[in-house]
């Protein structure tokens, strides 16, 4: 008996933009994977391209990975110390 996989399948539309996750299936190899992405997400040329990616193969961090970068705010800039730096100059502050 064949054992089946989970896979996660990203579809890229018109060759424009990202790819995107659409969904999960089961299949046996990657060959069928790719049969059936393309009869269950691109039946009515939702997309141009597909990947399937056996969710085994997917590596996962959990939060420590991504603690050190949490607290780095000096990364965002979304204006306001500029504005207020530039409106001190014109004031003479």
């Amino acid at each position: 008996m064949t054992s089946s996989h989970t896979y996660e399948v990203f579809l890229k539309a018109d060759g424009k933009g990202e790819f995107r996750h659409v969904g999960a299936l089961g299949a046996a190899d990657n060959e069928m994977a790719l049969v059936l992405a393309r009869e269950c997400y691109c039946r009515r040329g939702e997309g141009e391209q597909i990947w399937v990616v056996r969710r085994d193969d997917i590596a996962v961090a959990d939060s420590t990975v991504t603690e050190p970068n949490r607290h780095k705010g000096h990364r965002q800039n979304d204006g306001k110390l500029v504005a207020e730096h530039r409106r001190q100059l014109r004031e003479g502050s």
